[in-house]
């Protein structure tokens, strides 16, 4: 076991950095020793007071005093680029989240982290992350049976910033919010055939710009492709205090339920469920990654090279403990 702290660095300062940074002063056994940004260096005030800024650019130059840099920039652009290029020469942790196109993320950091004789874990957080590992459990223990997921209710931050993007909009928020009668018929059993409208609700909150065309705004938002256009959607136009008043806040959550049956006549029926209620999805998934920086330093450490998904980590390396104590403690 390491003696001295793992020395984590934070790639990008927003949501996601700032939590990093809390986690990491909740964990004795790892220290957060720099934070690179794009921006000036001198405009992030970090919570710590002795913890350096640098600009992003000057990241290589640390690759002697840097055991794991946690990536903290968005899935759309950022990562697939970012994660790649520092995976050659540090070992690195991303919360990359575009579920369709994670294969090709992880074959183009696994090139470069095996390269590099590096390990990296990517798409970590709590979906997909957590919420995978309990459908990979949930369909390993009942494989005959449907596996569903709701989430929210909650901000989702890529919605909000389609929105926004909507010219005549100054502001906005999107809810996910579950249909609950599609949630009440999958804990029942039943296993219903569910359309992914039938199974949640966009609702938006959105502060428009004074003498904005609020049907166009309202008929763009409901007719967006990949965002809207498949849910039934509920646009609701607010002031700007009452968007800071009422909606500053990022929380989210969500389930994952297995309903199968298991016997010779599939005569005994089980339910699933694993949930999330969380006050804020940026700090949730920062605790995540701050646990799969101590994971990837621990593979580093046994030469376990190239790219992971957290279906590759054992569960002990997420852990501070060591095998023993999980034994005795947990186990």
């Amino acid at each position: 076991m390491k003696e001295s702290k793992i020395k984590v660095a934070v790639y990008g300062y927003g949501n996601i950095g700032r939590g990093v940074e809390a986690a990491l002063s909740k964990c004795p056994d790892m220290e957060l020793v720099a934070i690179f940004t794009r921006r000036d260096p001198t405009s992030i005030k970090p919570r710590g007071n002795n913890i350096p800024v640098f600009r992003a650019c000057d990241v290589l130059s640390f690759k002697d005093r840097i055991d794991v840099i946690i990536l903290c920039g968005g899935s759309a652009t950022d990562l697939p680029v970012q994660t790649p290029e520092l995976a050659l020469d540090f070992c690195v942790v991303d919360s990359f989240d575009t579920h369709a196109k994670i294969p090709e993320h992880f074959s183009n950091v696994d090139i470069a982290a095996k390269k590099g004789r590096k390990t990296a874990i990517i798409s970590s957080g709590w979906d997909p992350g957590l919420f995978s590992l309990i459908r990979v459990y949930a369909e390993a223990t009942v494989p005959n049976g449907e596996t569903y997921t709701f989430w929210g209710r909650g901000v989702s931050q890529g919605h909000s910033d389609a929105i926004r993007r909507i010219e005549g909009v100054k502001d906005a928020r999107q809810y996910t919010v579950p249909v609950q009668q599609s949630l009440d018929a999958v804990r029942s059993g039943s296993n219903p055939s569910l359309s992914v409208r039938d199974k949640h609700i966009r609702e938006c909150y959105v502060v428009a710009e004074e003498g904005a065309d609020l049907e166009r705004i309202e008929r763009e938002i409901k007719e967006m492709p990949n965002y809207f256009a498949d849910y039934n959607t509920v646009v609701n136009f607010i002031s700007e205090e009452e968007l800071r008043r009422d909606h500053s806040k990022l929380p989210h959550g969500g389930s994952v339920i297995r309903s199968g049956s298991t016997g010779f006549e599939d005569e005994n029926n089980h339910v699933v469920e694993f949930s999330l209620k969380l006050d804020s999805n940026p700090e949730f998934t920062s605790g995540m990654l701050v646990a799969s920086a101590r994971a990837v330093y621990r593979m580093q450490e046994e030469e376990i090279y190239g790219c992971k998904t957290l279906f590759d980590v054992p569960p002990s390396y997420f852990h501070p403990m060591t095998p023993e104590q999980l034994r005795s403690k947990l186990l």
